[in-house]
């Protein structure tokens, strides 16, 4: 079963997802330091580390960009029942 390693930034709108991808684009801001400021998950305490999961575990749109997308990269926004999500993926094995 496919697993994988990312962090994400959870917040309410499309707007604001889009503004904190541009700043952590431009090295304004680092990831772990946009999440602990603006992210409304839990993970945000540990920079929007979510750990190890495997395939299936979180929402449909969420999985389709860890198991699907290029490492190292920030994704998004990508909407869900939680809010909008900035995503990246540290490491995926099949």
């Amino acid at each position: 079963m496919a697993k994988a390693t990312a962090r994400h930034i959870l917040v309410k709108t499309e707007k604001l997802c889009n503004k904190i991808k541009r700043e952590i684009n431009k090295k304004e801001i680092t990831f772990e330091k946009a999440a602990k400021q603006f992210s409304k998950c839990p993970s945000a305490k540990k920079g929007g580390d979510l750990g190890q999961f495997y395939d299936g575990q979180m929402v449909a749109a969420f999985d389709k960009v860890v198991f699907n997308e290029k490492l190292h990269m920030v994704h998004g926004p990508v909407k869900t029942q939680f809010g909008f999500h900035l995503i990246e993926i540290a490491s995926r094995s099949k």
